[in-house]
C-alpha cells in the first residue's frame, strides 16, 4: 500500500480507503458480522482511512462495533453531517453540532479526524459557507474534529468551497475516472494551493464502468452520451479480456493527483482487487485505447443538486 500526506493535515493516509455505504446495505444486503470483517480486513491490509456517515444506514453503528478494541486508533476516521436522508438535508449549526455528537456515540470515540459537510450542493451554498463553516471550526476548536471540509458533485461548487473556505479537505465524486479528468484539471490546481487534502471517490462512475453496469436504485444521472462512452468502454475492455473495473480503480488511483480514493466495497474480493489496484502497474496502450472513447471536454459530467451550484 501506498501512503500519501492528506493536504496540510498532517495526517498521511492510504491511497486506497473504505467507504461504508455498503457496510449500511445501500446497495444490498450485508450480515453485520460480514460487515464487521470487511473493516477488519481492510485495516489488516493497510488501508488506513475509513469514511462514512449518518446517510449510510446502519454504517456507522457498525462501524463502532468493528472499531472497538484498539482498531480506532489504527485509522484516520471521516464522517459527515447535513444529509440524513435522500431528500433530507439540514445544515443549520444546531444540526451539525447533534449529529456529530451522535455520530461520535455510535462509533465509540470522542473525536472524528475528518468531519466533512455531506453533499451541499443541494441547498443555497451561502449558509454553508458562512454558518455552516463556522459551526465546523467550532467543532474543530472544541477537539471533536481535528480536521473540517465538505463533500459532493460539482466542480464549480468546490472550486468555490476551497476559494471561499478555509476547509481541510474535500471529497468529490465520478470525476476522476476513465470518464471524466475535471478532478484533476479543474480542482487538483486549485487544493495544492490552498494546501486541501482531495479525496476522489467512485472511481467506476457509480457502476458505469463495471462489466455489468451501473445497478444503483435510481435512474443514474449522467446524461445519454456518458452512459454511451462508458458502454463503449466497457465493450472495449471485454473484447480484450481486460476487467474495466480494475482499470478504473488504477487510473483513479494511481493518475488523478488525489491523495486517496474512496472504495465501496462490501466484497472481500472487490476490496482486495481495488488494493491490488493501487500498485499494479497499467497496460499504458489499453488506457490509451480506453481514454480516447471519453466525451468531448464540457460533456462529460451531469448535475446534481441546484442549478445554481453546477
Amino acid at each position: 500500500m501506498e501512503y500519501r500526506p492528506l493536504g496540510r493535515t498532517g495526517l498521511t493516509v492510504s491511497a486506497v480507503s473504505l467507504g461504508t455505504g455498503s457496510l449500511g446495505e445501500m446497495f444490498g444486503p450485508l450480515d453485520e458480522a460480514d460487515a464487521i470483517g470487511l473493516v477488519h480486513e481492510a485495516i489488516d491490509s493497510g488501508i488506513t482511512l475509513i469514511d462514512t456517515s449518518p446517510y449510510y444506514g446502519s454504517a456507522e453503528h457498525r462501524l463502532g462495533k468493528a472499531l472497538a478494541g484498539g482498531r480506532r486508533q489504527q485509522v484516520v476516521l471521516a464522517t459527515k453531517a447535513g444529509r440524513y436522508g435522500f431528500d433530507d438535508f439540514d445544515f443549520s449549526p444546531r444540526r451539525i453540532r447533534e449529529s456529530l455528537d451522535r455520530s461520535l456515540r455510535l462509533l465509540g470515540t470522542d473525536y472524528i479526524d475528518v468531519l466533512q459537510l455531506h453533499d451541499v450542493e443541494f441547498v443555497p451554498l451561502g449558509p454553508v459557507l458562512d454558518d455552516g463553516f463556522a459551526e465546523l471550526e467550532r467543532l474543530k476548536d472544541a477537539g471533536k474534529a481535528r480536521f473540517v471540509g465538505m463533500t459532493g458533485y460539482p466542480i464549480k461548487t468546490f472550486a468555490r468551497v476551497m476559494r471561499e473556505t478555509d476547509v481541510d479537505v474535500v471529497l468529490t465524486y465520478a470525476k476522476g475516472t476513465l470518464l471524466d479528468d475535471s478532478l484533476t484539471t479543474d480542482l487538483v490546481p486549485i487544493a495544492d494551493d490552498r494546501g486541501v487534502g482531495l479525496m476522489n471517490a467512485a472511481a467506476v462512475a457509480l457502476g458505469l464502468l463495471t462489466p455489468r453496469g451501473s445497478t444503483i436504485n435510481i435512474d443514474h444521472p449522467a446524461p445519454p452520451e456518458v452512459q454511451d462512452a462508458a458502454r463503449r468502454m466497457v465493450s472495449y475492455a471485454n473484447d480484450r479480456g481486460a476487467d474495466i473495473a480494475f482499470l478504473a480503480n488504477q487510473y483513479a488511483i494511481q493518475r488523478t493527483g488525489t491523495a486517496t480514493t474512496v472504495v465501496g466495497a462490501g466484497k472481500s474480493r472487490n476490496l482486495q482487487s481495488a488494493i491490488r489496484a493501487a500498485s499494479t502497474p497499467i497496460d499504458e496502450e489499453l488506457l490509451a485505447s480506453v481514454l480516447a472513447l471519453r466525451p468531448p471536454v464540457g460533456r462529460r459530467q451531469w448535475k446534481m443538486g441546484l442549478e445554481e451550484n453546477n
